[in-house]
């Protein structure tokens, strides 16, 4: 027996993409964000920092936002198919392209104002570095 892990969301998706083919919609031109994939991200903390290290192979640097707003970190970008021809008569395409969009709500220690971002070689790492907690003030407490 194969043992196949549930997930009630991909229906919906393959549902909405047929939908899009139908009316002629591409990515670029619908009306809403369309998602057509999402990268895999680990995070972690770290002692002064936060880490968010996310899998973007065959993502330019120029086609990822990264963006900071209301106590939620946005990675949004799109990876770019490479138009090919196959003179074969077969093709087989495993690697989705197009627009990609991941959402992480950002803890009350993060400092979205120093928020960096480098990607290298296929992996976007994002760094937020925590503020200073704030310590406790003793309030010295006098006889009447």
């Amino acid at each position: 027996m194969t043992i196949v892990r549930y997930e009630p969301w991909t229906l919906l998706s393959r549902f909405q993409r047929q939908f899009e083919r139908a009316l002629g919609e591409t990515p670029e031109d619908a009306p809403s964000p369309s998602v057509s994939w999402i990268p895999h991200v680990d995070i972690r903390e770290e002692a002064e920092r936060f880490v968010v290290v996310a899998d973007l192979p065959g993502v330019e640097a120029k086609d990822i936002n990264v963006t900071a707003e209301k106590g939620v970190l946005t990675v949004r970008g799109e990876r770019r198919s490479q138009k090919q021809s196959s003179g074969d008569g077969y093709e087989r395409v495993e690697r989705a392209s197009g627009t990609f969009l991941r959402r992480f709500t950002l803890p009350e220690s993060a400092d979205a104002e120093a928020i960096k971002a480098s990607h290298v070689n296929g992996v976007l790492e994002i760094s937020i570095p925590k503020r200073p907690q704030e310590q406790p003030r003793r309030i010295a407490v006098q006889a009447a």
